[in-house]
Order: structure tokens, then sequence, then C-alpha cells
């Protein structure tokens, strides 16, 4: 005989707290929104601001940089397909140019990303070319 039957429940219920109750969805959405924000505070901290990504006397060190794309298009270089977007962190702007690609789906105006490389200085402005690169999400209003 189960510990169930002997109490008088029935067999193979388990007793004690139940698994959901009203209330606790939205503690745990809340509770995910704390946790990403924390991370995109935690991001926006590791990564450097455009205006001091410079090659220095140590060469040209990897960063991580976050901003807001502005403007996007396409672009041959070398006679091959390129996505060149203006990337903005409110400090200045870098270009960043994806080589041999038409598009990148959410590449697009107005999208926030966190992108890492090595910036290159051409032209006089820098450049970053083809970044990793993370997608913010979109703000949910």
């Amino acid at each position: 005989m189960s510990a169930g039957e002997r109490s008088g429940g029935h067999p193979g219920r388990r007793r004690g707290r139940p698994r959901w109750w009203p209330g606790r969805a939205a503690a745990d959405a809340h509770a995910a929104e704390e946790a990403e924000r924390a991370a995109d505070e935690a991001e926006r901290a590791r990564c450097t601001p455009i205006s001091k990504c410079a090659e220095g006397p140590a060469g040209r060190p990897v960063v991580s940089v976050t901003g807001t794309l502005r403007s996007v298009t396409e672009r041959t270089v070398a006679g091959l397909p390129a996505l060149a977007a203006e990337l903005d962190d409110g400090s200045a702007r870098l270009e960043v140019i994806w080589l041999g690609r038409a598009a990148i789906a959410g590449i697009v105006p107005g999208r926030e990303l966190v992108a890492s490389g090595r910036i290159a200085v051409t032209h006089g402005r820098p450049v970053l070319f083809n970044p990793r690169y993370q997608l913010r999400p979109l703000d949910k209003e």
C-alpha cells in the first residue's frame, strides 16, 4: 500500500505544494525581464565606446561595440556584393561591412546590435569588416 492510499488520497498523487498557482507566470515573466535587463547592462559595460576604438601602438586589438544601426546599404566591393551599415553609439559612428553578403536578416536601420572584431581605418574612417554580431531584442511596447 502506498503513502497516498494510506492517507486516503488518490494512488500515485503527490502531496505538497501545487506545481502552478495564479500569479506565478507573471512573477516568472518579471524575473525573466529583470535578468534580460541585467544581461544588457553587463554587455554594454564590456563594450568599448566607438570614439575610443582606434589603432594604437599595440596594433589592432579585438573590440566589442554596441549601438544602433543608422543606415544599411547594399554595394559592391571589388566586384562582389557587400552589405554596409553605419553603427552609432552616441560617441561616434562606425562603418560595419559584411563582404560577400547582399542582405542579412534583421540588419535594418534602427536595430540595435553588438559587434566584435578588429577595427581598420580606411579613408580616414573606422571600419569593422565581417564582424561577429548579436542582434539585440526589439523593444516590446
